[in-house]
């Protein structure tokens, strides 16, 4: 591991094992709708999310968050789904959070390469970034995007990049 990397990981974990009073447990869901690129075009996807966050006195905050795209089928080869779950770091205000943080995603979903068409599965690495701003209250919007290598063999894709982005409206719970 390089010195960099090194120091990183050292600074985050003294962070992490610092003892702060948490402030509070969040459970945020939504149902967003954006579209993915993975292949030659872009295709739209309907995702349902929810994460779970720890909140410190500071703001500071550390959450798990959880998506999967629905994306519609093309050329018969029926429904596609990514499921990517997210480990992430952030800060949190009254009104507003920001996270960002890697990312693991499995995915099964019909796509078109320059010469070929059809499923690709696999399992993805990458990372994620989610911004949450709550106008009235509870409710509020949340703006998702991630970036996933999406590796393997496949006839269809060859490996390269995956990104999506995605925007809805989120519901938040904090204990009282």
């Amino acid at each position: 591991m390089s010195r960099p990397r090194t120091r990183a990981v050292l600074i985050v974990l003294v962070l992490l094992g610092l003892p702060t009073p948490a402030r509070a447990v969040e459970i945020s869901t939504g149902v967003s709708l954006g579209g993915i690129l993975a292949g030659r075009a872009p295709r739209l996807a309907v995702t349902p999310q929810g994460g779970i966050a720890w909140t410190t006195s500071g703001g500071f905050l550390l959450a798990v968050h959880e998506m999967i795209s629905i994306l519609p089928p093309i050329n018969n080869d029926g429904i596609g789904v990514y499921e990517q779950t997210a480990v992430v770091v952030g800060y949190a205000a009254e009104t507003r959070n920001f996270s960002v943080g890697p990312s693991l995603s499995i995915y099964s979903m019909p796509a078109c390469g320059a010469k070929l068409c059809g499923r690709v599965v696999g399992l993805a690495p990458g990372a994620h970034a989610q911004v949450n701003v709550y106008l009235y209250g509870r409710l509020g919007v949340s703006v998702n995007a991630t970036v996933d290598w999406v590796g393997g063999r496949s006839m269809v894709l060859p490996g390269g990049v995956a990104a999506m982005v995605i925007a809805g409206p989120v519901l938040r719970w904090m204990p009282e």
